[in-house]
């Protein structure tokens, strides 16, 4: 999976087509994304003891992965990412454009 926690995407299909936003939570085996205020779905929430609001509550849904794509850091560009590996065999990714390393 080439974006992490913490990286900031843009989208670039669907509803929510261009809103930027940073990777909450990535889900690996479903190829999934949780992008802060992206994907915004409604749940209607019942009053409960560990539930401090009910009613219609409004949160982000997951996002497929192929549907956004990484900011780089160095040129603010949506990028595809590389990888390379540097002298010390480590593995770091690499922006396509201005092959920055993102890491």
């Amino acid at each position: 999976m080439n974006i992490r926690k913490n990286d900031e995407v843009v989208v670039i299909t669907g509803d929510d087509q261009g809103k930027r936003g940073k990777v909450h939570r990535a889900f690996p085996k479903e190829n999934r994304l949780l992008v802060e205020g992206v994907n915004m779905v409604k749940r209607h929430m019942k009053p409960r003891a560990n539930i401090r609001q009910a009613g219609i509550i409004e949160r982000e849904a997951p996002i497929d992965i192929s549907n956004v794509m990484l900011i780089c850091t160095k040129c603010s560009k949506p990028t595809r990412v590389g990888f390379r590996v540097l002298e010390d065999k480590s593995r770091v990714r690499v922006c396509k454009k201005c092959h920055e390393v993102i890491d």
